[in-house]
């Protein structure tokens, strides 16, 4: 999808939606019903049964880790559980390198969303103070679809390394949110209490050998320049991790695999499945 398909599928979502949501940015496609989805840059729809999620979830408590847009929350629901979706309470809270300001990451988010990659999207960039880029990005699109959805789904606001949600948790899902943490495995250790039965990674894995465990670091050098990511642990490094922190299982539950817009960027993830009990 270049540039004008890019532009045009959210001009037209917005016409139809009836509502005013022109500065949103949509993270996720979620089916709102009536043939209306919004324009997200992950659509997730056709790929849902890549992860281990049971079908039917009713009598399930899940908590969903960084929802964005809601996607998974809204799926967990709709196949019967009771979700808790887990979010920051503001980006000043989103992890930075020691010394990087808020500037330097809300412009690095900028760039992810309308990428120098697809020609025409850098002008779009609207350089938005700190409390905009979060109501328009975490906040206003994910309390958009839960009101057209009719949703019961329970927001908290807090830290991934203070998760103040309360209560055990079925299930876990963490989905391209790790690799955001400058450390994964306090981020892990905060997570693993919460947990009784699943623990569910959609985790970028770095290339080359997955043994012996190591994290490969791709924060660059740059003082100035926030990357928004700085580690990626490879798949042994993350077993043995979850293995310390109580997690009897490990295990590779396949692959998720996509595109990202505009551009249509391939992508893929491996999924990983820890659960408390073998």
């Amino acid at each position: 999808m270049d540039a004008a398909q890019f532009l045009e599928r959210n001009r037209l979502f917005c016409e139809r939606a009836g509502a005013e949501i022109s500065r949103y940015y949509w993270y996720h496609a979620v089916d709102l019903g009536n043939g209306l989805v919004t324009p997200g840059l992950y659509d997730y729809r056709e790929t849902i049964s890549s992860f281990p999620f049971p079908s039917d979830m009713s009598g399930m408590k899940v908590l969903d880790v960084g929802p964005a847009t809601g996607f998974f929350s809204f799926e967990f629901e709709r196949r019967g559980a009771r979700v808790t979706a887990m979010e920051l309470p503001s980006l000043r809270d989103l992890d930075r390198f020691p010394g990087q300001s808020v500037e330097s990451s809300l412009a690095r988010i900028e760039r992810m969303i309308f990428p120098d990659s697809v020609n025409g999207l850098s002008q779009h960039r609207r350089g938005d103070n700190e409390r905009e880029v979060y109501r328009c990005l975490l906040e206003a699109p994910f309390e958009f679809c839960k009101a057209r959805l009719n949703s019961k789904v329970e927001r908290r606001f807090s830290t991934i390394y203070d998760p103040a949600v309360g209560g055990d948790f079925d299930l876990i899902f963490v989905g391209d949110v790790l690799v955001h943490t400058l450390y994964p495995l306090k981020a892990l250790a905060a997570l693993a209490p919460l947990c009784r039965g699943s623990l569910i990674f959609a985790q970028v894995l770095p290339p080359g050998p997955q043994e012996p465990p190591a994290m490969l670091y791709t924060g660059g050098d740059d003082p100035n320049e926030d990357e928004v990511s700085w580690w990626l642990p490879n798949k042994s490094c993350l077993t043995a991790m979850l293995r310390k922190l109580g997690f009897a299982g490990v295990r590779e539950a396949g692959y998720h695999r996509g595109v990202v817009e505009p551009g249509s960027h391939p992508f893929e993830r491996v999924i990983l499945e820890a659960r408390k009990n073998p």
